[in-house]
This record gives structure tokens, C-alpha cells and sequence, in this order.
């Protein structure tokens, strides 16, 4: 049944079974186009490495270079985004660009292909990301990011599910249970990864609307936060990020050491379902509980997982452990893909949201290619386990240091011009009421109001 919140964009917040629209379309478009992304990506480090030849290193670079390249891309795509004071148009373009990119990996013959390709769908992950970001937080009531957040990060990951179980059976139907990949089998799958993602972009095109401020009013606050400064917390969270991103190599390396302990291609392919199907039903009631007993407790235990997972696999020589760390791993994504994503829009003042989403994805991808080189570098040089325990060791100091950051309260800062505010808390047991801010809450951020709208 759907119902439409009063006071809002009709087309943009109604509800379907409790999801708001914009929300479920976007969740279909990121459920299409993981179906094609996950067809090619997953395999494309063993086609580099099975097919054409590729050592470690380049392949570290080449990952290194394209997710470095979606970071760079973020940024500004998101502070464009609130010049402009519309996102679709952006996410339109950033999704336009990967399904168009994609299909012409048909042709690749050296890596030397494969890197500009994958460059330019990366750029197109790269400009649509924080837009996105931004428009499934506008169009989120406060008490419901958490959720609508881990809703669209669930049905986006099942299309990465149904994207790699169909790549197994293409896999397996071409060459059987082959420990290697070939070129003709790589070929076929781009190929059939070429149609979700053009559906997909329709789908955004016709489905996903612009949402609008419920009055003058709010439109004029939105205004007035645009040219608000960011509060301390949310710089200190994108240092925290950074730290743990040096350590975050491209998942590429789970997949080679998948194969190093064995497994067939098939089998790293099942494996790699599995993991997304964990992260896909793991990720609405992470980002419920979010709402409910705060966002900290939710990412640091995320963190920690991160950080068992991967001194696992440094660890690891048979194939039944690195399955159980493959499905532990999908809880690790869960707990911070969607609702690291709500705290952004829990810190940042609303009229800045896209700029937010582009510093914090940034933050995230930043170190992206220092850390994959470097990761290879550790790999070619002392081996496989050396790469997972750095990893391991740089997010439990990430844990720690996020910990200290958002238990801390923010400083109340007061206004020369004694103008009203409008609070935003974080009380790590839950959301707070309107109006006030119970203890242990903290305010992260001030932002200015019209004396005239009732607030004191």
C-alpha cells in the first residue's frame, strides 16, 4: 500500500510498504547494475592475471588507479550537486558513463586496454556516487536513514549476488570447473552484463524524481546551510577513514588469495555470492539497529570485524577457512557501507549534503591506490599474509580512533548574533526527540534558523 508523507514532494516521498519511492527505484537501479558490474569486475583481476599474464603489482595499480579515480570524481560531482541544487542529473551521467564504458572490455587484448576502460568506469562510479548519496538522503526522513540507507545497500548487493551466480554458470557451462580463466569466457560475460546495465539506467531516468522542499522555509534553511562549515567530528571521522583506507586494498586480493589457497574459478565465484548475499540481508537490519542504538557502536564493529577478517586470511592455508572469512567479510560491509552513509547525512548541515557525501567518499576511495600498490608491493615482496596483516592491523587503530572521536560531545558554540539553532544529535543509544537533547546525546552541529519558525 502507499502512502505519501504530508508536506513533501508527492512523487519524490511516497511510500511503498513502508520504503520511500525514490529509495526502492534506486534500489532497482543499483540492483541492475551490480547484476552487470559484478558479471565482469569480480573475474576482471583473473582474466589479468589468468588470461593475459599480469603480475600482482600491475594489477594492484590498475585497481589502485581506477578506485582512486571514482574518489577523485566524488568530490566535486557532490559539491556540484548543491550549486546546482538537483541530483539526478548527475547520477543520471555517472551511470550512463559505466554502462556505455563497459561492453568495449570485449576488445581487451593487454592490460594496457584494460586500464583506461576501467578508468572510465570508474569515473562514472566516481559521479554518481555522492549525488546519489545525497539524493537517497533527501529523500529520508531523519529517524529512517539508517534504514532506507541499508535498503538500498541490501537490494543493491543482490544484484551483485544474481550478478556472480550468473557468472558461475557462464563460467561453468564455457570451461567447467577450470582453475583459470580464459579470454572467450571473459567475453561472453561482458557481453551479457551489457543489458541490466542500460535497464538500469532507464529505470533512473523513469522512475526516480528530484525531491523538493515542503516549503519556502525550508528551502531558505537549506540556503542559509549551504555555506555552513562542517563540524569538527565529521573532519576527524574522514581522518579516521583515511587511516583505515591505507590498509583497505581492492578486494582483488581476496580473490587472489582465494586462488592461491585452490579454489577453482566457479568456486571463488560462488564464494563471492555468498559474501554478497551476507552483506545483502545483513544490511536493513544493521541500518535499523543504527537508528536505534546509534551509528558508532554499529561502524566500530564493523571495523573490528574488518580487522579479524583480514588477519584471517593472512593466516589462512585451507579453503574452509577462507569461506567463513569470505561470509564474516559480507557482515564487515553491512555494518558500515550504509550506515557510514547515514551518519554522513546525521553530521552534515542538509544544504551541504553533497559536498559531505563527496569529502567522505573521498576519504574512503582517497588512499585507494597507495594501498592497492602498496598492497601488491607487500605481496610480491613478503608474501600473501603480510598484504591481510597490515590490512587487519590498520582498521582495529581506525576502531580505536573512532571511538574516541564520536564518544566525544561536540562543543556547543554559540552565535554573536544570539540567533536560534536547530540541533543535530547523535546519542549512540538512539535518535532524539525533536526539541531537545537528552543526555548522553551530543549536538555535532549548529546550524542557523529563522527566529520566526518557533525554535528557541
Amino acid at each position: 500500500m502507499e502512502q505519501v508523507r504530508s508536506g513533501t514532494d508527492k512523487s519524490a516521498q511516497g511510500t511503498v510498504f513502508g520504503i520511500n519511492r525514490n529509495v526502492l527505484f534506486l534500489g532497482f537501479v543499483g540492483f541492475l547494475t551490480d547484476i552487470s558490474s559484478e558479471m565482469v569486475l569480480n573475474v576482471l583481476p583473473l582474466f589479468l592475471a589468468n588470461a593475459l599474464g599480469v603480475r600482482t603489482t600491475i594489477i594492484g595499480i590498475i585497481e589502485g588507479i581506477a578506485e582512486s579515480t571514482a574518489t577523485l570524481s566524488r568530490l566535486p560531482s557532490g559539491w556540484l550537486s548543491d550549486r546546482l541544487h538537483r541530483r539526478k542529473p548527475l547520477t543520471m551521467a555517472g551511470y550512463g558513463i559505466s554502462a556505455v564504458t563497459k561492453p568495449f572490455l570485449f576488445f581487451a587484448g593487454a592490460w594496457g586496454t584494460v586500464l583506461p576502460l576501467r578508468f572510465l568506469d570508474r569515473v562514472g562510479k566516481g559521479v554518481r556516487t555522492s549525488p546519489r548519496d545525497a539524493l537517497i538522503a533527501d529523500s529520508s526522513p531523519e529517524k529512517e536513514r539508517g534504514k532506507n540507507f541499508g535498503f538500498y545497500r541490501g537490494l543493491d548487493t543482490a544484484g551483485a549476488v544474481l550478478g556472480i551466480l550468473g557468472a558461475a554458470l557462464v563460467v561453468y557451462v564455457a570451461q567447467g570447473g577450470a582453475h583459470s580463466l580464459d579470454r572467450q569466457t571473459f567475453r561472453i560475460l561482458v557481453l551479457s552484463a551489457t543489458v541490466p546495465a542500460f535497464l538500469g539506467l532507464f529505470m533512473l531516468w523513469r522512475f526516480v524524481v528530484e525531491p523538493k522542499p515542503s516549503s519556502t522555509k525550508q528551502a531558505t534553511a537549506k540556503s542559509q546551510q549551504a555555506s555552513a562549515s562542517f563540524p569538527l567530528k565529521f573532519k576527524l571521522v574522514l581522518l579516521t577513514m583515511l587511516l583505515f583506507t591505507l590498509g583497505n586494498s581492492s578486494d582483488a586480493f581476496l580473490i587472489l588469495r582465494a586462488q592461491d589457497v585452490g579454489m577453482s574459478v566457479v568456486q571463488v565465484l560462488l564464494l563471492l555470492a555468498g559474501f554478497n548475499l551476507v552483506h545483502s540481508l545483513a544490511s536493513t537490519p544493521l541500518g535499523i539497529i543504527s537508528d536505534k542504538i546509534g551509528r558508532t557502536r554499529v561502524l566500530v564493529a564493523g571495523l573490528a570485524v574488518y580487522a579479524l577478517v583480514y588477519l584471517g586470511f593472512g593466516a589462512a592455508s585451507h579453503v574452509s577457512l577462507i569461506i567463513a572469512l569470505f561470509l564474516l567479510y559480507g557482515l564487515y560491509y553491512a555494518a558500515t557501507e550504509g550506515v557510514g552513509r547515514a551518519l554522513v547525512a546525521d553530521l552534515a548541515p542538509s544544504g551541504r549534503r553533497g559536498t559531505a557525501y563527496g569529502l567522505y567518499n573521498a576519504a574512503v576511495g582517497i588512499m585507494a591506490l597507495p594501498s592497492s600498490v602498496l598492497a601488491g608491493w607487500l605481496w610480491d615482496t613478503y608474501g600473501p599474509s603480510s598484504t591481510f596483516y597490515f590490512g587487519g592491523g590498520m582498521a582495529a587503530a581506525a576502531a580505536i580512533l573512532l571511538t574516541a572521536i564520536l564518544s566525544r560531545p561536540a562543543v556547543q558554540s554559540t552565535s554573536a548574533s544570539h540567533k536560534s539553532v536547530h540541533a543535530v544529535v547523535d546519542c549512540g543509544i538512539g535518535t532524539a526527540p525533536s526539541g531537545r537533547v537528552p543526555r548522553p546525546c551530543h549536538k555535532l552541529y549548529e546550524s542557523p534558523r529563522s527566529s520566526t519558525d518557533g525554535s528557541s
